[in-house]
């Protein structure tokens, strides 16, 4: 029996930007929990590190001097200042999975989307997640008792600004529900994988059909 063709596909960059507390690293961590292709771009952090993070897997916590170095090198995809920290994407191990055909994963902001945008616009695949209401960004903040109220505050006058961005990204989930985001942000993965520019082998898997194989 002949052996069958396998359509080989490009990766894809997976983007999920929201103001602070709407639900987009709850949507994440589902999503990787759900799909074994895709994986979390690991960001490089000057942040400290919160209650439960570990370095390598959530972020990579560094300073500022090798950040700005490595920002210097061009070793960054993207990068950003966010509340007085620092935010980048090293460019590597992203280039290397996209060409492996395995998908990646961003919870980055606005900022770093537009680079990514300026950078890789094939590649991309932009969701952006709003809340069901401005109660409910609060609360969400309040509850999750990860910031002071000092924070909680900033990051509330921060969301309008945030929220405006909104018609830069290609898709849009309001998050009522985690369950429905989540299916929803599949959906759009799975019809982003589809797209016929991303399925390299494409060419080749017809060939063999005409063929007989």
């Amino acid at each position: 029996m002949n052996e069958p063709f396998h359509i080989k596909r490009r990766g894809l960059m997976l983007v999920l930007s929201s103001p602070s507390g709407a639900g987009k690293s709850s949507i994440a961590r589902r999503i990787l929990e759900t799909d074994p292709n895709i994986a979390l771009s690991v960001s490089v952090t000057t942040r400290a590190k919160r209650p439960g993070e570990s370095d390598g897997v959530d972020y990579r916590f560094i300073d500022k001097v090798e950040f700005d170095l490595m920002r210097n090198r061009g070793e960054l995809l993207e990068s950003a200042k966010v509340f007085d920290n620092y935010y980048g994407t090293p460019r590597e191990p992203v280039a290397r999975a996209l060409e492996d055909g395995q998908d990646v994963l961003f919870d980055i902001d606005w900022q770093g989307t537009q680079q990514l945008e300026e950078k890789a616009q094939h590649d991309l695949v932009s969701v952006f997640i709003l809340p069901p209401s401005t109660r409910d960004l609060e609360e969400r903040l309040k509850t999750r008792a990860q910031d002071s109220p000092d924070v909680v505050a900033k990051r509330m006058n921060k969301a309008a600004d945030e929220m405006s961005h909104y018609p830069e990204y290609a898709y849009i989930i309001v998050n009522r529900d985690l369950e429905e985001s989540v299916a929803q942000v599949l959906s759009i993965l799975t019809a982003e994988r589809l797209k016929r520019d991303r399925l390299v082998g494409l060419a080749e898997f017809v060939k063999g059909l005409r063929e007989g194989y």
